[in-house]
């Protein structure tokens, strides 16, 4: 095959452009960029031809594709990812696990929205598609947006977020703990984004194609450990308070 032809398939291999257009569709905010960032960062190792190229592998596909489902729909950091890659490529080598080996009829089939920090590929909701996917009644809904809980973005639409707030509002009711006591919620929540986006901002303009991709992987790593900090608190403090 020609260096004209280097987008195609060849022995099962495809090129960067060919890796994008094949995960395009599952991951829309999917780049170069970001493939070239994970590449640096060591999540996949396509191999080189002569020419420079990259060859993606079937094997490297489901390998980025692990990556990017990990980031969009468990918000891990890349350490986090690494560390179950290795994990997966031990048990791999001893025969135990198929989990990167391709699942059948994947390909090309369209996931959820992306969870990067990209206002521009993310799904708008309107009120009514709130209620309605979560489930829950249309006051609750009504409340948590005077609480400043949900909050419309430009349009007035609300992110896919949303649906989760409202759920586990709702869940939370069923406890006894209404809309007024999670404001100090919305509070933390805003401080600890002031903190993060004050670390991450700078990151972001540093101007070069894989500034954005950085920022957005620092953000991701800063929200986990906060979030596992806030649990930890919350746990022990919880902890201490029941003791007779």
């Amino acid at each position: 095959m020609t260096a004209a032809g280097h987008g195609a398939a060849e022995e099962g291999h495809l090129s960067i452009g060919g890796v994008i257009a094949l995960l395009g569709p599952e991951f829309p905010d999917l780049t170069v960029s970001k493939v070239r960032f994970l590449e640096n960062e060591g999540l996949v190792t396509p191999e080189r031809t002569a020419s420079g190229y990259r060859r993606f592998s079937v094997e490297d596909r489901e390998r980025l594709r692990y990556v990017l489902t990990a980031q969009r729909n468990r918000y891990l950091p890349l350490k986090v990812i690494r560390e179950e890659l290795e994990a997966l490529d031990s048990a791999i080598a001893d025969g135990s696990t198929t989990a990167l080996l391709p699942r059948p009829g994947a390909e090309g089939v369209p996931g959820s929205t992306p969870d990067d920090f990209r206002s521009d590929t993310v799904l708008r909701l309107t009120r009514e598609n709130v209620v309605e996917q979560s489930g829950v009644a249309a006051e609750l809904v009504d409340s948590l947006v005077d609480a400043g809980l949900i909050v419309a973005g430009s349009g007035g639409f609300y992110d896919p977020e949303a649906v989760l707030v409202a759920r586990t509002a709702h869940d939370l009711a069923a406890h006894g703990v209404d809309v007024r006591h999670l404001r100090g919620f919305r509070t933390a929540a805003d401080r600890q984004t002031g903190l993060i986006t004050q670390i991450a901002g700078p990151v972001a303009r540093q101007g070069d194609a894989d500034a954005r991709d950085r920022a957005a992987e620092l953000a991701r790593e800063i929200a986990a450990l906060s979030v596992a900090l806030h649990s930890t608190l919350v746990t022990v403090a919880v902890r201490h308070a029941l003791e007779p």
